[in-house]
């Protein structure tokens, strides 16, 4: 599967963006999914993932409540809707995906997944 991540952008503290990630190739109803985001000198972060098995979904502390992730299979594309952004969410994000059936502590390890986009920049400042 080939996925391609978009949507990033620049807003200000408070604002909202939603990233698209569009698998190609393959069907992204077969795979578990997540959302990693790299800020500059920081390691990779798990932000989100969801499992395709039961829909369970999981999310970062420093983003809970805030963001949001879902899947359109009719699309073949998976959503993080972001609201609140603040500085510190500033990050490339990357969108990744496994055929491995995932448990749930694994679900926003990057090492769980085989399959990654390109990332796309998120700037937040005012």
């Amino acid at each position: 599967v080939q996925l391609q991540a978009s949507g990033g952008g620049s807003v200000q503290p408070g604002g909202s963006l939603r990233l698209s990630c569009t698998a190609s190739g393959s069907t992204l109803a077969d795979y578990d999914v997540g959302w990693f985001r790299q800020a500059p000198g920081k390691e990779r972060e798990g932000v989100s993932c969801r499992r395709r098995s039961d829909g369970h979904t999981s999310y970062a502390n420093s983003v809970k409540g805030r963001f949001t992730i879902s899947r359109d299979n009719a699309k073949n594309t998976v959503y993080l809707q972001m609201k609140s952004l603040k500085p510190e969410d500033a990050a490339i994000y990357y969108c990744s995906a496994t055929r491995r059936n995932l448990i749930s502590g694994l679900c926003r390890r990057d090492g769980s997944y085989e399959y990654w986009g390109q990332g796309t920049q998120v700037t937040v400042s005012s």
